[in-house]
């Protein structure tokens, strides 16, 4: 008998629809609640940027977890990899539209703001466009199994990067930002330990297959 994490509606380009459409009711919230159109913006940037992290951390971690902690929800995870990627990127394009449409009501903000940092926001939004792209069977099969997965494993590593990198360059504004921060370092560590094991039990197969 297999056992279903997610109930079993709630699977593939549905499960994704759900956690698009509680990213966007969350945004609607905050925008129509705020009691300031600027500061309601603010509020909503900040939290489509809670709502990409967790889902990236998912995504991210799916792996790793069905190998060190075999479980349902692991598999769950792993099965569900492609979808809860292709929601983190849903959530980060509410982001960045909520990051423009503050430009237009602060006219202050991007002025404000060097080139040099928008270049890890700018290389990430770059990075998240190329796994979407290729998330899908045919730009898929025309990159090859071995380059799909370079690209997707070396997007994921610098997606985790800048996530560390924004938190960490927060640290002076407030301490909260040291959570993140330090759940990101985790989950790099994690997945390393993941990738690890993963070729630890490849070794163990190629001893015990017969020559």
């Amino acid at each position: 008998m297999t056992t279903h994490t997610f109930p079993s509606p709630w699977h593939g380009w549905r499960l994704f629809s759900l956690l698009a459409a509680a990213v966007l009711l969350m945004t609607a919230l905050i925008l129509l609640l705020g009691p300031d159109t600027v500061d309601a913006t603010r509020s909503a940037i900040r939290a489509t940027a809670r709502s990409s992290f967790v889902l990236f951390l998912l995504a991210f971690l799916a792996s790793a977890w069905a190998v060190l902690l075999p479980s349902p929800l692991g598999q769950a995870l792993l099965r569900e990899r492609r979808f809860i990627g292709l929601a983190f990127a849903f959530s980060h394009l509410v982001h960045a539209l909520l990051i423009y449409r503050y430009g237009q009501l602060n006219p202050q903000f991007w002025p404000g703001r060097s080139a040099l940092g928008n270049l890890p926001g700018s290389v990430g939004y770059l990075f998240i466009l190329l796994l979407v792209l290729t998330s899908f069977k045919r730009p898929a099969a025309l990159l090859g199994r071995r380059t799909w997965k370079r690209l997707h494993t070396t997007g994921m590593w610098v997606l985790a990067a800048i996530f560390a990198y924004s938190n960490f360059k927060r640290l002076p504004l407030s301490a909260w930002y040291l959570l993140p921060f330090t759940l990101t370092c985790t989950a790099m560590a994690i997945n390393l330990l993941g990738k690890l094991a993963q070729a630890s039990k490849r070794r163990q197969r190629q001893a015990l297959s017969p020559r």
